[in-house]
């Protein structure tokens, strides 16, 4: 009979053990999604990004064609990462390129989380081609979409069935939290849970304001 320990599984995130990859979130990609709403994308793609910053999370920022046909990165993720210059491409699978490979060898995780646009086209590409390579890859599917809804789901199944994880945003966030206990990001996880959380940070406020409670006291 196996022996329960109280200690986290292996294969759920932390901090330190992974990179994440936020990949062509821009104007032009998304006009053409419509397997999510664009508002809501943004409000994923903030909260991960706050989510990598608040727990020191090593992070690439890349674009295609941004100045002749895409448009910046979103602002949404620009202002958490702003001396960051995003890497530029020309290649639709961001693992071709030589900067994005030398750059998760210089941070040296073992563990790829990757968002953005298109999720059959700009996730796949990498995600198949670092699973090859021998990383474990976690998509955070609920900042990333597709021109359809089909698309995407065949997508996020594509990358499953070669062994990719896939994950939520706010289930990104509160998996790095984990405990309630750990003070040093207790506060911003909350702030970043009340503005990008949904019903879920609602429900803090409520909780909050009637009761003064507070998750894990």
């Amino acid at each position: 009979m196996p022996v329960a320990k109280a200690q986290p599984g292996k294969t759920l995130l932390n901090g330190n053990d992974h990179t994440l990859i936020m990949i062509d979130h821009q104007s032009q990609m998304s006009f053409a999604t419509k397997s999510i709403d664009a508002t809501v994308l943004r409000n994923n793609a903030a909260l991960v990004s706050k989510a990598a910053a608040e727990f020191k999370v090593p992070t690439i920022l890349t674009t295609v064609a941004a100045e002749s046909f895409s448009g910046p990165i979103y602002d949404e993720i620009q202002s958490v990462f702003p001396d960051q210059k995003p890497i530029d491409r020309t290649s639709m699978n961001t693992w071709e390129d030589q900067r994005i490979a030398d750059r998760v060898n210089e941070i040296g995780k073992g563990r790829i989380v990757l968002a953005g646009l298109w999720t059959s086209v700009c996730i796949v590409g990498p995600a198949l081609s670092a699973l090859d390579q021998g990383f474990e890859v976690y998509v955070i599917t609920d900042a990333s979409g597709d021109i359809t809804e089909e698309a995407h789901e065949r997508a996020v199944q594509r990358m499953v069935q070669a062994g990719a994880r896939p994950i939520t945003s706010l289930q990104y966030l509160l998996e790095l939290q984990r405990d309630w206990a750990r003070g040093e990001t207790y506060n911003q996880t909350v702030k970043t849970s009340v503005q990008h959380g949904g019903a879920y940070g609602l429900g803090l406020i409520y909780a909050k304001s009637m009761f003064n409670a507070s998750e894990g006291h």
